[in-house]
This record gives structure tokens, C-alpha cells and sequence, in this order.
């Protein structure tokens, strides 16, 4: 799944900042803070095409490519690469704005796998596309 994009790849979801307090002890960004908000992006992306609850049930194939740093724009975009009959799998890319300017670096990519839920909880069907 890696790739040497010299653009990100699908559509920008989120873009957030990331602050000292989420820093590990050598200054860099912690890597769970950078999934999470994969997961906040992937999710938003599987919610709109689902239109109903959805649950994170995998995290396939994360790569940390650069270390985020205190001060950069966090940009994760996102792709839809599957949909099964209760399924669906969103690819993701990580960049950030160095120094919150227009250098774009990629540092993290993944394939997250979340699953419909109607409102008791249980698996429900995902509609076909119009």
C-alpha cells in the first residue's frame, strides 16, 4: 500500500494541530495519537457512505513513514477501497503542513476495516450506491 505519491491520495477529511501535549519523550508526536484521528477521519469517511453507525473492527497494514512534529497541520485523507455486505474498508493517508505551510509531507498510511451497526448494535446490511 505504500506509495511515493507526490500528492495525497483520496479526499481531505480531517486537519488538525498537533500540540506539545501530545508528544512522546523525545518530542515527537505519539503514534496512537496519529491513529487516532485516522480512525476519527476513516470512520467519518465510512459513516457518510454507510449513513448509520459504524465500528472500527481492524487496523490492516499501518506504516509510519516520518515522525509528526509539535506545530504541524495534521491532514488525513481518505478512500473508500471495499464495501462488503456488512464491511467496509477505508484506506487512509496521513500528511502534514510543515511549520503550517504548503510543505506536505506524507508520515503515516493505513487500511482501516469498520463494520455497519443498526441501533440495537447488531451488523446491518450496507446499501448499494444510487
Amino acid at each position: 500500500m505504500i506509495s511515493d505519491a507526490p500528492e495525497p491520495h483520496g479526499t481531505l477529511t480531517i486537519r488538525t494541530l498537533a500540540m506539545p501535549a501530545d508528544t512522546n519523550p523525545a518530542g515527537d508526536i505519539f503514534g496512537g495519537w496519529v491513529m487516532s484521528q485516522m480512525d476519527i477521519a476513516g470512520a467519518i469517511a465510512a459513516v457518510e457512505r454507510v449513513n448509520g453507525r459504524v465500528v472500527t473492527v481492524a487496523v490492516e497494514g499501518m506504516t509510519f513513514i516520518a515522525p509528526v512534529k509539535v506545530g504541524d497541520v495534521l491532514c488525513v485523507y481518505t478512500t473508500i477501497e471495499r464495501i462488503g455486505t456488512t464491511s467496509i474498508t477505508i484506506g487512509l493517508e496521513a500528511w502534514v503542513r510543515r511549520n503550517r505551510l504548503d510543505d506536505r509531507q506524507k508520515v503515516t498510511e493505513a487500511r482501516f476495516v469498520y463494520v455497519s451497526l443498526d441501533e440495537a448494535g447488531n451488523k446491518r446490511p450496507i446499501a448499494a450506491t444510487a
